[in-house]
């Protein structure tokens, strides 16, 4: 569990490809303070174990589901990645719950600068689109952002210089792809108001029978 507020900027220093996935050496500082083997590293927003540590880096393995489903496929020498480590009992909650656990990938639609704010709009897939609120929480590539608009296919963040400064945003224009990932509450919401839900609809019959009417 990760909480989306990005400790540091670390860079790809090989890929290591293999038929079952890839083998990834990441350059950083921050994070390998007090990391080992075995732990969890949000990396772009994918949560991914540790399995070896070096002076200066970390190497994490990339199965072929994460390559084919995130950003990671398409990670190179000098790929820029925002990186987390996991949420500790005694941290202080300044994001939102992130998982590691992307659900999809979205694009850079535009950025405007609003006086020293920037507003992104990033495309939305549908499947995706009833778990984003306006004032809700998303995590784009790890960073966990407010939605300030939800329209068709896409949702925007405002975004401050600070962010930009300590995030890989900097790096990213219209077209570059980003992993997303929603709220996992509205996810549990939704899955138990869908269980909830006759076969025939919501209908007046239904309504009572819950005491709606």
């Amino acid at each position: 569990m990760f909480t989306g507020l990005i400790e540091e900027v670390g860079t790809v220093r090989s890929v290591a490809r293999a038929t079952a996935g890839a083998d990834i050496t990441i350059e950083a500082s921050t994070v390998l303070s007090d990391s080992g083997l075995g732990d969890s590293i949000a990396c772009n927003g994918c949560c991914l174990t540790v399995t070896q540590m070096g002076a200066g880096s970390f190497a994490a393995h990339a199965g072929a589901e994460t390559l084919a489903r995130t950003t990671v496929g398409q990670w190179r020498p000098g790929t820029r990645v925002n990186l987390e480590r996991a949420l500790s009992a005694a941290s202080r909650l300044g994001g939102h719950f992130v998982q590691g656990h992307v659900d999809g990938l979205g694009q850079v639609v535009s950025v405007t600068m609003e006086g020293d704010t920037a507003r992104w709009r990033f495309s939305l897939p549908d499947e995706l689109s009833p778990f984003v609120v306006e004032k809700g929480s998303v995590a784009i590539d790890g960073i966990s952002l407010t939605v300030t608009e939800v329209s068709h296919g896409a949702l925007a963040v405002a975004i401050i210089p600070h962010t930009v400064a300590h995030t890989t945003l900097g790096t990213l224009g219209p077209g570059d792809r980003v992993n997303l990932e929603v709220d996992i509450l509205a996810k549990y919401v939704h899955r138990m108001l869908r269980a909830m839900q006759p076969a025939g609809g919501v209908t007046e019959e239904f309504l009572r029978e819950q005491g709606f009417c």
